[in-house]
């Protein structure tokens, strides 16, 4: 019974690192960094919302992008610590380049973080379809072309001169990234948008792309590709967010909250994929964010940021997790140490369930040879055979079930770490030792991956086998083969854990082993005395 359960744990994980990698959701495919965005017509991307759900919504059809008659040129550049930032004619941000040198495109290119492709950050849609058509047709005006905030916020200033209403976006820019928007349209009705997700990440890991709403309930909700199909409406969102495996684009109420829609972002390409515009009337303010998903960064500025970082299904473990890792990290400097660490925490919380469920696999190998003679004498009537097997058990103290548990809790623990290790952007870039210089790739040379393997045989020779079925013995022979084939292309970092835990878990089988041993004669004399 436990080792078909280890079996099942094993196998889980290799549908989850084999769906993540060789059934991934279909990749984007850009097209290059085109100088003009998509144009698109009001029936394919202006919001749309049934009547019913949200009253102010008899123009919202009308608001789309019309065809760019010239191409937006930029009028705006603003430096900060962490990119370089341009701004097109049209208010809105056409490029994000990050400049810390782990950010880099497969080519060893700086990363531009805004697909040209797509809707970018800063758009405004009014709901009018004239003055929309209008604002798509005229210049912003800025009241400086360079905009330097690498040592302190500086504020740029753009302008948009529609006749019956001046459009201004005020924006202060600050160091690290963030900046805060102030946007006037008289009293005017429309939507902002932080842009379609950057697109940025190609990996073919099964990792969260799309848009994320986070409400003043304190309640965050995700929506990826086809998980759109009608709008959906947020009447108290507080943060919107686009997003892929590592960076954002956000915009987030401090105080108060927005009416939210995400919708199908019908953009080429990338058809079934979400966006996000915020309904706005007149004047309105907002924090924005375009950049690297930093959980420290995020913390400081506003601690509700720190739920952009999704890390899936297990985010209420993943989170609690990569915060104690972090914490372990500040402490030691170095985040291979933090990962092998937080390996040994997880494995000592966890030793007396573990001792408890190994030393009563180690009574049920002994008993293996009784059960199947059981087995074989009274396989024709399974109700006699269970009464037997349960005789034999309380007998020998032995619990068929005792190893369970264990197991159990490594299926959320090892999910929940897979997503902390696989989404983490502070392990991009991060080195272990020697030839590990980024724990977010592969092992150039393989070498974590077979160590891998060669410690999860080492583990199956040293934990007792109650397998009989011969099938099932040559499926779990095979599996530190299947599993060293499938890791071998996945981030250092979790391999990294993987063979920790597999080293911790031969320390503590033969720790086990040993005081078995030793029960066992403890029993032997003591049966010895009484006879």
């Amino acid at each position: 019974m436990n080792k078909r359960l280890l079996l099942a744990l094993v196998l889980s994980a290799l549908v989850l690192a084999g769906f993540s990698y060789l059934m991934p959701k279909k990749a984007f495919n850009s097209e290059g960094n085109k100088t003009e965005a998509v144009a698109k017509t009001a029936k394919d991307s202006a919001p749309k919302a049934p009547m019913a759900e949200h009253k102010k919504v008899q123009e919202m059809n009308k608001a789309a992008p019309v065809t760019e008659k010239k191409k937006a040129k930029i009028i705006a550049t603003v430096q900060t610590k962490k990119y370089t930032l341009k701004i097109d004619s049209l208010g809105r941000i056409d490029s994000v380049v990050l400049k810390e040198k782990k950010y880099k495109t497969a080519d060893n290119k700086p990363l531009d973080l805004i697909n040209k492709n797509t809707v970018k950050p800063l758009e405004v849609r009014f709901k009018n379809g004239e003055l929309n058509n209008l604002a798509f047709k005229t210049d912003y005006t800025a009241n400086a072309s360079e905009v330097d905030a690498t040592n302190g916020s500086k504020e740029l200033i753009l302008e948009q001169n529609l006749g019956s209403v001046k459009l201004k976006k005020i924006i202060k820019f600050y160091p690290e990234g963030n900046y805060d928007l102030k946007i006037e349209a008289g009293n005017k009705e429309y939507y902002i948008t932080p842009g379609f997700r950057p697109t940025a990440d190609k990996s073919r890991y099964l990792v969260v792309r799309g848009v994320l709403i986070y409400n003043s309930d304190g309640i965050s909700k995700t929506f990826e590709k086809g998980d759109v199909k009608e709008q959906k409406i947020f009447s108290n969102a507080v943060i919107a967010a686009a997003e892929d495996r590592y960076y954002t684009s956000l915009l987030m109420k401090r105080k108060g909250q927005f009416t939210a829609f995400v919708t199908k972002s019908g953009i080429k390409n990338y058809e079934e994929e979400p966006i996000v515009f915020i309904d706005v009337k007149g004047s309105e303010n907002f924090l924005g964010y375009v950049g690297p998903k930093e959980w420290k960064l995020f913390s400081s500025i506003d601690k509700r940021l720190e739920n952009v970082i999704e890390f899936g299904w297990f985010t209420f473990l993943s989170r609690p997790f990569f915060k104690v890792m972090f914490a372990i990290y500040k402490f030691v400097g170095n985040w291979g140490w933090a990962i092998v660490l937080f390996t040994l925490l997880v494995k000592t919380v966890l030793f007396p369930l573990s001792y408890k469920g190994l030393m009563s696999m180690q009574k049920m190998k002994d008993l293996a040879p009784k059960m199947q003679e059981i087995k074989e004498k009274y396989g024709k009537d399974p109700a006699k055979m269970n009464q037997q097997m349960m005789q034999l058990y309380k007998k020998h103290g032995a619990n068929p079930m005792g190893g369970c548990l264990p197991m159990l809790l490594q299926v959320p623990i090892f999910f929940a770490l897979y997503r902390v290790l696989l989404n983490a952007d502070e392990l991009q870039g991060a080195p272990w030792i020697g030839w590990i210089t980024d724990l977010s790739r592969q092992d150039p040379y393989y070498i974590l991956p077979i160590l891998m393997g060669v410690t999860m045989f080492i583990q199956q020779k040293v934990t007792p086998n109650t397998m009989t079925d011969p099938t099932q013995q040559k499926v779990f022979q095979f599996l530190p083969v299947i599993m060293t084939f499938f890791f071998l292309t996945f981030p250092s970092g979790l391999v990294l854990y993987w063979l920790v835990n597999n080293i911790l878990t031969i320390a503590q089988q033969y720790y086990i082993n040993k005081a078995y041993q030793k029960h066992k004669l403890k029993m032997k004399a003591q049966k010895n005395t009484e006879s």
